[in-house]
C-alpha cells in the first residue's frame, strides 16, 4: 500500500473518525446526556449502520480516484497531481468530506450522543469555510479553466442527480486541447 496514503489516512480520517469521537465518549458519562448504545432491535441501529456503510464507502473510493487517477491522497501535503473528476465527483464537489459527516452522523446515531452530532457540525463548519477560503483557490491555480468549469457545474455539498461530463478537456492546467472527433 502507499506509504503516503497509510499516513493521510492515520492522520486524518482516523482523528476525525475514531480519536476525537473517542474522547468525546471518553469524556461524556459524566454529562447529563451520557451516550446509550443502540441495539439491533432498534431503527436507529440500521440507520447509523446505513450512514456509515454509505459514508465508508464514499470514503474508500474517493481516496482510490485520488491514488489511482489523481496520483496523490487526499491528504493536502500529498494532494493529487491531476485534477478528478470521476464517479461521484461528476455529481459534488466534495463526497470525500460528505462520506466522513455521513460516518460522523452514524457515530451520533449509534451512540446517541448529542456530544458526537455537535462534532460533526463543528467538523462540517471548519471544512465549509476552509474550502473556499482555501483549498478551492488552490485548486483554481493549480488546475485552472478545468477547476473554474469544473466548479461552475458542480456544487461543492449538494450533489447533483445527473452525472457531470466535462464540456472540454484538458491536457494542462493552463491550456485546452482540442477533441478529435
Amino acid at each position: 500500500m502507499n506509504r503516503k496514503l497509510v499516513m493521510a489516512i492515520i492522520i486524518l480520517p482516523v482523528n476525525v473518525l475514531v480519536f476525537i469521537p473517542g474522547f468525546i465518549l471518553w469524556i461524556s458519562p459524566q454529562s447529563k446526556f451520557p451516550p446509550v448504545l443502540v441495539t439491533p432491535g432498534q431503527v436507529w441501529f440500521w440507520l447509523g449502520l446505513a450512514a456509515a456503510f454509505t459514508g465508508l464507502t464514499l470514503i474508500i473510493w474517493t481516496a482510490t480516484l485520488f491514488l489511482k487517477f489523481g496520483k496523490g491522497t487526499p491528504a493536502p501535503w500529498n494532494p493529487p497531481q491531476k485534477l478528478v473528476i470521476r464517479g461521484p465527483y461528476r455529481h459534488v464537489r466534495n463526497p470525500m468530506i460528505i462520506g466522513v459527516l455521513l460516518c460522523l452522523l452514524a457515530e451520533s446515531i449509534l451512540f446517541q450522543s448529542w456530544r458526537l452530532f455537535g462534532w460533526m457540525i463543528i467538523f462540517f463548519i471548519c471544512n465549509a469555510v476552509y474550502f473556499p477560503r482555501d483549498e478551492e483557490r488552490r485548486l483554481q491555480q493549480k488546475f485552472g479553466p478545468a477547476y473554474l468549469q469544473y466548479k461552475e457545474h458542480v456544487p461543492r455539498w449538494t450533489p447533483r442527480f445527473t452525472s457531470w461530463k466535462q464540456e472540454t478537456e484538458y491536457s494542462s492546467p493552463a491550456r485546452p486541447t482540442r477533441h478529435s472527433y
